[in-house]
C-alpha cells in the first residue's frame, strides 16, 4: 500500500494533466461547439483553483522559519535570484524562437511551489516542520515578485501593464487570501479543529483534480493555436529537464555551502526542484488575459516535475544510507 500511494503521488498528478490535455484537446478538435462551451467556464474553474490555493496557507508557523535563518537565506536567494535567472536563460536558450512559449516556460520556472513539495519532503525524511513555514513565506514573496519578472521577461513578447497587473493581483488573490484567513478562522471556530482538518485535506486532494479541468479547459478553448506550434514542445521539455538537472546540482551546492544537516538539505533540495505551476497558471491567466501558448508553456513544464521529484526523493535517501554507512568506518579507522 505505501508503495502505491507512493507512485501515485509521484506520477498521479502526471497521469491528471495528461488526461486535461488529451481529453481538452480532443473535445477541442472533433467537437468545437462544445471545446468553445467548455471554455466559457475558465474563469469560474479559475476561481475556485484560487480559493483551493488560499485557503490551505497556514501562516502560525512563521516563527519557526525564523529560527533557521541560515536555511531561510539559501532559500531565499536560491528560489528569488538564482533560480528565475537560471529559469530565463534556459527558456531563452531552448525557446528564443518562440517568444510565447518561452515566456511562459520562465513563468513556470521563477516560483517554488507552496503545497505538494511538502508531501516530497516528507517522503524523503526532510524537515517537514520547516517546511511548512516555508509555505507562506514562498506564495507572498513570489506574488510580491510576480509584475517584476513578467515585465522583466515579457519586454517586447506582449504588452504588459503593470498597474492592471498589480490591480489583478489585488483583486484575485490579495484580497481572496484575506477572505480566505477569515474563513479558516470562522470554520476552525464553527466545526472544530479536527473536522477542520478534515476540510483542509478534502481541499488538498481536490486541487488537482480541478487544475485538470482548468488544463482540459485551457486545450480545448485553444487547440488550434496550440496545434501550430505542438513540434516546438519537444524543445520546451528538454529546456524543462536542462533546469531540473540544474537546479538540483545548485542544492547540492548550496546545502553544503551552508553546511545545512540531511533534514534540512532534503528540503532545499525539494523547494528549489518544486515549482509553482497552479498558483503561476491562474495568476498569469489574470494578468495576461488571451495568451494560450504562454498557458500551455506552463501546464507542459509541470510534465516532468512529479516523475523528477520522485527521482530526487530516491537520491537524497541513498545519499543519507551512504553517508551513514561511511559514518561507522572513518570512526573506526580513527
Amino acid at each position: 500500500m505505501l508503495k502505491t500511494a507512493r507512485y501515485l503521488g509521484a506520477f498521479g498528478s502526471t497521469g491528471l494533466l495528461l488526461g486535461g490535455m488529451v481529453s481538452g484537446a480532443a473535445m477541442g478538435h472533433y467537437a468545437p461547439t462544445g471545446g468553445q462551451w467548455l471554455g466559457e467556464w475558465m474563469d469560474a474553474t479559475l476561481l475556485l483553483l484560487i480559493v483551493l490555493l488560499l485557503v490551505g496557507v497556514r501562516f502560525g508557523s512563521l516563527l519557526k522559519a525564523l529560527r533557521h535563518l541560515r536555511f531561510l537565506g539559501a532559500a531565499m536567494l536560491a528560489n528569488f535570484v538564482l533560480i528565475p535567472a537560471i529559469g530565463f536563460l534556459i527558456a531563452s536558450l531552448f525557446l528564443g524562437a518562440h517568444p510565447l512559449l518561452m515566456v511562459g516556460l520562465a513563468i513556470y520556472f521563477m516560483s517554488p511551489c507552496t503545497d505538494w513539495f511538502l508531501g516530497f519532503t516528507r517522503l524523503a525524511d526532510g524537515n517537514v516542520a520547516l517546511g511548512t513555514a516555508l509555505i507562506p513565506i514562498n506564495m507572498l514573496v513570489q506574488l510580491l515578485l510576480y509584475p517584476v519578472f513578467v515585465f522583466l521577461f515579457t519586454r517586447n513578447v506582449v504588452e504588459v501593464d503593470s498597474s492592471l497587473i498589480g490591480s489583478a493581483l489585488l483583486q484575485w488573490f490579495v484580497l481572496p487570501l484575506a477572505v480566505a484567513l477569515a474563513a479558516r478562522h470562522a470554520l476552525r471556530l464553527m466545526v472544530g479543529i479536527e473536522r477542520f482538518g478534515h476540510l483542509l485535506a478534502w481541499a488538498d486532494r481536490c486541487t488537482p483534480l480541478v487544475l485538470a479541468l482548468l488544463v482540459a479547459q485551457i486545450f480545448a478553448d485553444n487547440i488550434g493555436v496550440i496545434l501550430e506550434h505542438g513540434r516546438v514542445f519537444i524543445w520546451l521539455l528538454l529546456a524543462a529537464f536542462t533546469f531540473f538537472v540544474t537546479t538540483f546540482l545548485l542544492g547540492e551546492v548550496a546545502s553544503r555551502l551552508a553546511r545545512l544537516p540531511y533534514p534540512e538539505h532534503a528540503l532545499l533540495t525539494i523547494t528549489t526542484a518544486a515549482r509553482n505551476a497552479p498558483l503561476m497558471l491562474a495568476v498569469t491567466m489574470v494578468a495576461l488575459p488571451d495568451q494560450p501558448l504562454i498557458y500551455a508553456a506552463i501546464v507542459i513544464g509541470m510534465l516532468l516535475e512529479f516523475p523528477h521529484l520522485a527521482l530526487l526523493r530516491h537520491l537524497l535517501l541513498r545519499s543519507r544510507r551512504a553517508s551513514n554507512s561511511a559514518a561507522p568506518v572513518s570512526r573506526a579507522m580513527t
